[in-house]
């Protein structure tokens, strides 16, 4: 009971706030009263945080919030089989999914030779992308690891950057350089990317190769062009898992280029052993603002575009209807 509620009942307040149902504790025994339809969302509120703690979680206010989250979705998958699914261990930590929709796109990676992970800042699209990918190299399902993205500013302020090629593009890999860092012991890091088990290179370095016997990431995707795309996907060998991330909404290419990720969905919607996993605002797991922040703006560009299809539907006048014109 102690593990259940939490210090100073801090995990029994979150529930009460969470649920409509009243909760009441004397004991060992825990009282739920209500409407039918609220006392079951709470029984099996309560089932769940059981299970994490039968399975030796030490439960959080985070494991509840995400646990709530998931029961008011829906869906077949248990929150507490979604929160135990281990992928990677290191010195004590553990990488996990931590919502329905990581735990169904890191399904998705087990399941299909490509997949696009699609969604905002902060749903650790490619974070667990490369814990899949160090666990299938530790696992001796493939021989090595690819990380790719592109330089989007590999032009003019790119070649004003001091120093060697490499090290004006360091900037762009260093994020997939501190996740590298947060999987495997930091000593072995040179040594498997001097072996070139480990390979962190920009996307114009992929063109011209055939890529056997690897797990390929392309991270930031959305800085590619159709073209890149095409190229980057076709260098596909055998034996080889390709994961694609990026977020259409935070485009860093020049005005009037179409971004590569954007289009790609159309082109491959129907081909076998592809798969689009979309991830939501639901998903991020940095600060609880992350989300809000995502669906704020979400909500600023919906009525944006609204009001500039306004605009261009009636020819002089204005998104509110009323005629443009010099103000009285």
């Amino acid at each position: 009971m102690v593990n259940l509620l939490g210090a100073g009942d801090e995990i029994l307040r979150l529930v009460e706030r969470s649920v409509t149902s009243d909760v009441h504790v004397r004991g060992n025994e825990i009282t739920i009263t209500g409407a039918p339809a609220d006392n079951a969302l709470a029984e099996r509120l309560f089932n769940e945080l059981l299970e994490l703690i039968e399975k030796g979680e030490t439960l959080t206010t985070d494991a509840v919030r995400r646990t709530v989250g998931m029961l008011e979705q829906g869906g077949t998958e248990r929150p507490a089989e979604v929160l135990t699914l281990n992928i990677l261990s290191r010195r004590g930590r553990t990488i996990r999914p931590k919502t329905l929709g990581q735990k169904t796109y890191v399904d998705s990676i087990d399941a299909n030779t490509i997949v696009f992970g699609i969604g905002p800042a902060g749903t650790g699209k490619t974070y667990l992308a490369m814990a899949k990918a160090v666990q299938a190299l530790q696992a001796k399902q493939v021989s090595r690891i690819i990380l790719t993205r592109p330089a989007v500013e590999a032009g003019e302020r790119l070649g004003f950057l001091p120093g060697t090629l490499n090290e004006k593009i360091d900037p762009y890999l260093r994020p997939l350089y501190d996740a590298l860092h947060d999987m495997l012991d930091p000593e072995s890091i040179p040594k498997l990317m001097a072996a070139g088990t480990i390979e962190v290179a920009p996307l114009a370095y992929m063109r011209g190769r055939t890529l056997n016997d690897a797990f390929i990431i392309l991270d930031e995707a959305q800085n590619t062009t159709p073209e890149q795309m095409k190229m980057f996907l076709t260098r596909l060998g055998f034996g080889s898992k390709i994961v694609v991330t990026g977020d259409v909404t935070q485009v860093d290419l020049p005005g009037g280029t179409a971004s590569g990720l954007r289009v790609v969905r159309e082109i491959l919607v129907n081909v076998e052993d592809v798969h689009f996993a979309q991830l939501s605002s639901a998903d991020v797991v940095r600060h609880r603002l992350v989300g809000e922040i995502v669906d704020a703006y979400a909500r600023w560009d919906e009525r944006e575009n609204q009001q500039e299809q306004g605009v261009h539907a009636v020819p002089g006048r204005t998104a509110q209807g009323g005629r443009a014109g010099r103000r009285r």
